[in-house]
């Protein structure tokens, strides 16, 4: 039974989700006359910021009919995650109770001590390395499927039939895409892989590194970042993340008036966890990582 969500059609959101196609469609087809940074640059973007039209998407978002919402993202210009095992797993991680959990979060990076102990060598410096936001942004997206796809093959081998329905439909998504980048236009894989879709994905993950702490009190374990709009746009005002937390289902261009009638009570609630914008995460921890791998704060953590 597809869900009915009692809202209007959100033009804007509509809008955006053609316009992310239509300029990654344009760069695709005059790739061969475009330089490559300008590629980069604009490809990489959109990509990234259809990844956040989903997150947009898996909230109910933009109009009251999921089929057709989902349908309107359904090509991923990224070629990693299954939309339908991402809302999964983020909807999972929306039991505030459980953020940053390393059992219970889906989208926690912390390990439960006992497990950081058992690594080492190669796999230790690695981990370490994609702790920092450098990292995370150079090997993160690589990190990611090693450690994403293996778990999902074993739950399709062991008979998962959610998992093997999210994949099924991620395959012609994903088919699309190549049918379209490779056979139609005629552009390398690797040079759309290296170009756009990478660094998609890392641009994505910028968002998450910061995005929540491990702390005692739920509501102090999820960030404010009062951004440029080169970065808000790009995120869907989700930097704005206790606001999201705190009201999931506001859109994501009502975030901002949200945010200004609230900004002190929601400061407060997350006692004063802000980044006063992206600079300051990346001058803070871009060679640094902002936390321990191993869970930093055990007491509470096991009275669960």
């Amino acid at each position: 039974m597809v869900k009915e969500y009692s809202r209007e059609v959100e033009w804007p959101t509509v809008a955006l989700i053609a316009a992310v196609y239509l300029v990654l469609g344009l760069i695709v087809w005059f790739h061969a006359s475009l330089p490559w940074w300008l590629i980069l640059a604009a490809g990489s973007y959109c990509a990234a910021l259809h990844a956040s039209l989903q997150h947009e998407v898996l909230h109910g978002h933009p109009t009251g009919n999921r089929l057709l919402n989902e349908a309107m993202i359904f090509v991923t210009p990224t070629l990693w995650l299954p939309y339908l095992r991402y809302k999964q797993s983020h909807l999972q991680h929306h039991n505030d109770s459980n953020l940053t959990d390393p059992r219970l979060d889906p989208e926690s990076y912390y390990l439960l001590p006992e497990s950081w102990a058992q690594v080492h060598g190669i796999k230790r410096a690695l981990f370490e390395f994609n702790h920092t936001l450098a990292g995370r942004m150079l090997i993160g997206p690589a990190v990611s499927i090693l450690r994403f796809w293996p778990s999902e093959f074993r739950d399709i081998a062991h008979g998962n039939a959610k998992t093997l329905r999210a994949w099924a439909w991620f395959v012609p998504s994903v088919a699309i895409t190549l049918w379209y980048v490779v056979y139609l236009c005629g552009m390398p894989f690797w040079q759309y892989y290296l170009l756009i879709a990478y660094p998609g994905i890392s641009l994505a993950l910028v968002r998450s590194y910061c995005e929540h702490q491990a702390a005692e009190e739920v509501e102090h374990r999820t960030i404010i970042v009062e951004a440029s709009p080169f970065w808000s746009l790009l995120f869907l005002n989700n930097n704005l993340h206790v606001a999201h937390h705190t009201m999931p289902a506001l859109a994501w261009y009502k975030i901002p008036a949200y945010y200004r009638a609230e900004r002190e009570a929601l400061i407060a609630r997350n006692n004063g966890y802000l980044m006063k914008g992206y600079s300051e995460i990346f001058a803070r921890f871009f060679l640094k990582a902002k936390e321990p791998i191993p869970y930093p704060n055990m007491n509470w953590l096991r009275k669960l």
